[in-house]
C-alpha cells in the first residue's frame, strides 16, 4: 500500500513537473511572482514585471475577449537607424522599458526591448485602450449606431436614467467634462479607480454603470475637464449599447483585421463580463506601431475612412483645458499643439504620432516610480522631442 502511494505522488508530481515547464515564460513568471490580490496599482515591481506580460494568461486573474489577427499583416519594413542624440540603453533603463519602437514614414528605425520582453510577446496597454474605445466611437457614428456626439449619454445607457449624467451628452463624456465627481489617485485605494473594479452590482446591471451611476455631480456638464478612468470606461459601454456588439469583436472588424495586425490581441472583461473601456488591450509592441500608423493615415480601409469625414481633426486636437502651456485633451487622446498627440497609460505604456513627420513612437515599461511617475514623465517628453530632432536634422541635412 505504501509503495502504490508514493507511486501515486511521485506521478502526481512528475505530471505537476511536466505541466510547468509546457507552460510559456511569460505564464511561468506570473506563477513564480504570483499577487496576492487583484488590485494592479498595489502590486510590487516584480508581480507587475511579471504580470503586464500575461495579465491575460490566467483566468483566475482575468478573463479577455480574443481581437484576432488579420490574415494579411500589414509589413514593418526595416529603415534606416535613426541617429539620436541619446543613450537609448540609460533611457530605456530609466523608463524600465520593456519595448521601444520608433516608425517613420511606415519604416521601423529603432526597434528594443528590455525586462526580458521581446516581439513575439503582448504587454498591457492600460490607458492606451482609451484611444482604441474612442475610435470605436467614431466608427460607431459612421456605421449608424450613434446619430450624435450632442446625444445624451443616457439614449444609450437607459441605467444612467435620473443620475448625474443623465445631462451628460456623448460629446462631454468623450473629452472628460461630464462635471461628475471622481477621484482618479492611483495611490489612495479610496479612490474611485481604485473601488470601482471591486465594487458590487445590483441584479441585472453592468458592473461599471452600478457604480458610476451613484456618482453625484461635482460641476455643470461642460465647464470642466477631469481625468477619470470610469468615463471611458462609460464610453465602452455605450460603443458596446449602440452596436450590440463586444468591444473586441467590434475592434477586430473595424481596425485589428484591416490594420493588419500579425497578432491576436485580448481585451479585459469587467466582473460581469464586458471589455473595459478605459483599460487593458494586451497586444504585440509591432501591433501598437501598426495601430499607431493606421490612426496616422487616416484609419483606412480601402480607401475609405472608418470614421467620419473632420473626426480626426476634432479627435486630436485640444476639446479641453488641462492646465498645461502647449497640451490639451481631444477625444481621449492627449493633445500637443504642434499637432501631435498620444495615447498614454499608467506605469509608462504609450503612442506617441506626430502627423508631420509621419512618426510613431510606441513605449512599453514598468516605470519604477509606480503608476504616474513624474520623472521619467518628463523624461519621455524629452525622448519624444529628441526624435522629433533626429528627424528635422536629418531632413535638413544636404543630400549626399
Amino acid at each position: 500500500m505504501k509503495r502504490w502511494v508514493w507511486g501515486t505522488l511521485a506521478l502526481v508530481g512528475a505530471a505537476a513537473l511536466g505541466g510547468w515547464f509546457s507552460l510559456d515564460q511569460e505564464t511561468r513568471g506570473l506563477l513564480a511572482t504570483a499577487p496576492t490580490n487583484r488590485d494592479i496599482l498595489f502590486w510590487t515591481q516584480p508581480q507587475r514585471d511579471a504580470a503586464f506580460r500575461a495579465l491575460d494568461r490566467i483566468p483566475l486573474l482575468a478573463k479577455v475577449n480574443v481581437v484576432p489577427a488579420s490574415g494579411t499583416p500589414s509589413p514593418l519594413p526595416q529603415g534606416a537607424p535613426l541617429p539620436l542624440n541619446v543613450d537609448v540603453d540609460a533611457y530605456m533603463a530609466g523608463q524600465r522599458s520593456a519595448a521601444l519602437l520608433v516608425v517613420q514614414d511606415g519604416k521601423l528605425r529603432l526597434e528594443r526591448y528590455g525586462l526580458g520582453f521581446d516581439g513575439a510577446g503582448r504587454w498591457t496597454s492600460f490607458s492606451v485602450a482609451k484611444s482604441l474605445t474612442s475610435t470605436l466611437v467614431g466608427a460607431a457614428i459612421q456605421d449608424g449606431y450613434i446619430r450624435s456626439l450632442d446625444d445624451k449619454v443616457s439614449v444609450y445607457i437607459p441605467a444612467l436614467k435620473g443620475s448625474a449624467y443623465d445631462d451628460v451628452s456623448v460629446r462631454q463624456l468623450l473629452t472628460m467634462t461630464s462635471g461628475v465627481q471622481w477621484n482618479e489617485d492611483y495611490a489612495d485605494p479610496n479612490s474611485d479607480v481604485a473601488k470601482f473594479n471591486n465594487h458590487q452590482p445590483e441584479d441585472g446591471t453592468e458592473a461599471l454603470v452600478s457604480y458610476m451611476r451613484q456618482l453625484p455631480r461635482a460641476a455643470p456638464p461642460g465647464t470642466r475637464w477631469l481625468y477619470s478612468t470610469g468615463e471611458t470606461n462609460l464610453v465602452g459601454t455605450l460603443v458596446q449599447q449602440a452596436t450590440q456588439k463586444s468591444l473586441a469583436a467590434y475592434l477586430a472588424e473595424k481596425v485589428w483585421v484591416p490594420a493588419g495586425m500579425e497578432q491576436q490581441a485580448t481585451w479585459i472583461l469587467s466582473k460581469t463580463g464586458q471589455e473595459i473601456g478605459g483599460c487593458c488591450v494586451q497586444a504585440a509592441a509591432r501591433d501598437y506601431a501598426r495601430l499607431g500608423l493606421f490612426i496616422l493615415n487616416g484609419a483606412q480601409v480601402n480607401g475609405h475612412s472608418i470614421v467620419p469625414d473632420g473626426w480626426w481633426a476634432q479627435a486630436t486636437t485640444k476639446r479641453a483645458e488641462i492646465g498645461l502651456p502647449g497640451r490639451g485633451y481631444g477625444y481621449q487622446w492627449w493633445t500637443y499643439d504642434d499637432g501631435s498627440y498620444a495615447a498614454r497609460g499608467i506605469f509608462g505604456q504609450g503612442i506617441f504620432i506626430d502627423p508631420q513627420r509621419k512618426l510613431v513612437i510606441v513605449s512599453n515599461a514598468n516605470w519604477a516610480g509606480g503608476a504616474r511617475d513624474p520623472q521619467a514623465t518628463e523624461a519621455r517628453e524629452a525622448f519624444y522631442r529628441a526624435v522629433q530632432q533626429a528627424i528635422d536634422q536629418e531632413r535638413a541635412a544636404p543630400a549626399q
